[in-house]
């Protein structure tokens, strides 16, 4: 009964907390106006943090969906997975490996040494982070939570016929597109409203069962 109770206390946790804490996180995320100035400790830090952060994102959108079956729910696993591998990777290189090499030009006082590496990975086609490109990875993990969170909001309409409900899913299916960034505002807007639905629809959970299929 306790591993019973703890688990089904823990999955609302999950899937309400994780999209909350990474919209917070995101709050913090510098924007690299001046890449060779940031603030690489807070840099660093947020970077770090998005690593879980996204694929535990991924994972509370396909439970939102737990104990359907379909194309809906299957459809939204294979975008979540996207978004998962190819939004950590981007993450991680455009972010961490970026934050690392400026970093260590800033302790050694050696700019022009260390800014052509930097700008080899800040500019890349595929994990690149500079402001006006779309990198590759970026894309597609822009593309795939779209698809993923219009999958939810179709599966929602279906059951819960709640306008607010579709509204916020669709604010956080396009957020990441339109402002091209998962900084201020394009992040924190996707990442909290998916949170405010999430919260939405596990309080309805508790109170009521859901159609196992859509």
């Amino acid at each position: 009964m306790k591993v019973q109770s703890r688990r089904s206390i823990f999955l609302p946790v999950l899937v309400v907390g994780a999209p909350l804490v990474l919209a917070i996180v995101e709050l913090f995320h510098p924007q690299p106006h001046d890449l060779m100035h940031l603030d690489t400790r807070i840099w660093l830090m947020v970077h770090y943090l998005q690593i879980p952060l996204f694929p535990l994102a991924a994972l509370s959108v396909c439970m939102l969906l737990r104990g359907r079956s379909g194309f809906l729910p299957e459809l939204v696993w294979a975008s979540m997975f996207v978004f998962a591998v190819s939004f950590t990777a981007f993450d991680t290189a455009a972010g961490v490996v970026t934050g690392i090499l400026v970093k260590e030009a800033q302790s050694t006082g050696m700019f022009e040494a260390w800014q052509q590496p930097i700008m080899t990975v800040w500019r890349h086609r595929i994990v690149g982070g500079a402001p006006g490109t779309s990198p590759l990875l970026a894309v597609m993990g822009s593309v795939a939570w779209s698809v993923g969170l219009v999958g939810v909001a179709v599966g929602v309409w279906r059951t819960q016929r709640s306008w607010i409900l579709v509204l916020l899913l669709i604010v956080s299916a396009f957020g990441l597109s339109l402002f091209k960034t998962h900084a201020w505002p394009g992040g924190p807007i996707s990442f909290g409203a998916l949170g405010m639905a999430a919260m939405w629809l596990e309080r309805k959970r508790l109170r009521e069962p859901v159609a196992s299929t859509l």
